[in-house]
């Protein structure tokens, strides 16, 4: 089971949940997960809930879902999945609904099962099946609403292969072969298509390349190639149409990257900018109001790490701010309406069932502004 051993390598998942402290400037702790868990996703939904789903914890996979609610600062269970799942994806359709796909289950391997929940009755409705089952793939929803799953890994290995979900049919189709297998690697929303970079097309086969997709034709083609070849890395669009890479994981070659690099669409090359202050994989990277990146938590050689760190898009350059109060890698972050950055879940050693909040400049913590998110932009999780 690869997925297990991965998120063993990765994090050494075990029973319990983390006691969180209150962080350094700018992070402070806020309600709890009622169940542990990690490398579950989360999704902001209309209105400014978020949506926790499945994940792992102490050996076991979940079917549970949870939503936070920013007023309160508390969780409560919502209906859960028909099937425990982790390594999944999880993407916000048009109308609001919330589709998630695939991911590795033990009661049937790489299911290629798919559900769709609905924030106004808190239920689960089945899709039709997705083309292929498929783990640690990545997703995300294109300009005409369909939503896009690439590579991951499968029944039959690591996965080349993409597939269309269209909620209008409610079908899926093929979306044309990668040029190589991919697994933990990235994919972004750009005007006209998609780009995924990096990721494995094998146990040890760390990748520099990245692809295009063109949504009218299937297509997929090359575009300029990383400087570091790298996985478990983030991938973030910035206001001007560039995307930040960030950290990730090149063994057996190269452990652990700090380096950073910028992707221009206009020339489909990549240029080096300032690198992390610590080395990171499996950490969440979000965008900011002002521009600036978010980077924080994750896991090097020495330790599942608490540090989080800004990135300066016109200064090219990376600061420390306040760390988080636990350390955490496979954890969520989810930029909230109005109130800062949630992160949630994850593990350092132990599954966590700690949250807590970032404070943005200019987004106060006591603040939440009840708007409704009117379309996806892409990037992370």
């Amino acid at each position: 089971m690869r997925l297990a051993v991965c998120l063993a390598v990765l994090c050494s998942l075990v029973a319990g949940a983390g006691a969180i402290e209150a962080g350094g400037d700018g992070w402070s702790p806020t309600g709890s997960l009622n169940t542990a868990r990690a490398y579950h996703t989360a999704t902001l939904l209309p209105g400014g809930r978020v949506l926790v789903a499945g994940g792992y914890a102490s050996s076991s996979w979940l079917s549970s879902a949870e939503l936070y609610d920013p007023v309160t600062e508390l969780w409560s269970y919502t209906g859960a999945m028909s099937i425990a799942r982790s390594g999944h994806t999880a993407t916000l359709l048009a109308d609001g609904r919330v589709l998630v796909a695939g991911g590795y289950s033990p009661s049937g391997g790489y299911p290629p099962s798919a559900e769709v929940y609905d924030p106004s009755t808190g239920q689960w409705a089945a899709t039709a099946p997705m083309v292929a089952g498929r783990s640690l793939a990545a997703a995300i929803r294109l300009a005409d609403g369909r939503v896009l799953v690439t590579g991951g890994y499968g029944s039959g290995g690591f996965l080349q292969g993409t597939e269309n979900y269209d909620p209008a049919l409610d079908q899926w189709s093929p979306a044309g072969d990668m040029s190589t297998p991919r697994v933990e690697h990235t994919i972004t929303l750009l005007a006209g298509g998609a780009l995924v970079v990096g990721g494995r097309s094998s146990g040890s086969d760390f990748l520099p390349s990245a692809e295009l997709y063109d949504p009218d034709t299937h297509q997929w083609q090359p575009t300029g190639s990383l400087g570091f070849a790298r996985a478990l890395h983030s991938a973030t669009p910035l206001f001007d149409g560039r995307v930040l890479v960030a950290g990730g994981n090149s063994l057996p070659g190269g452990g652990y990257v700090a380096a950073a690099e910028l992707y221009d669409p206009a020339t489909g090359q990549w240029t080096v900018t300032g690198s992390l202050g610590a080395a990171r994989a499996s950490h969440t990277a979000t965008r900011l109001p002002d521009g600036s990146v978010l980077v924080a938590g994750g896991i090097n050689d020495n330790a599942w790490l608490e540090s989080a760190e800004l990135y300066d898009a016109a200064a090219g350059q990376w600061s420390d701010t306040g760390s988080l109060g636990a350390a955490r890698c496979g954890h969520t972050a989810t930029l909230l309406l109005g109130r800062g950055v949630l992160a949630a879940g994850g593990s350092a050693g132990i599954a966590l069932a700690s949250a807590e909040i970032y404070a943005c400049e200019g987004m106060g913590h006591a603040i939440f502004l009840p708007l409704v998110l009117r379309e996806e932009t892409g990037g992370d999780r």
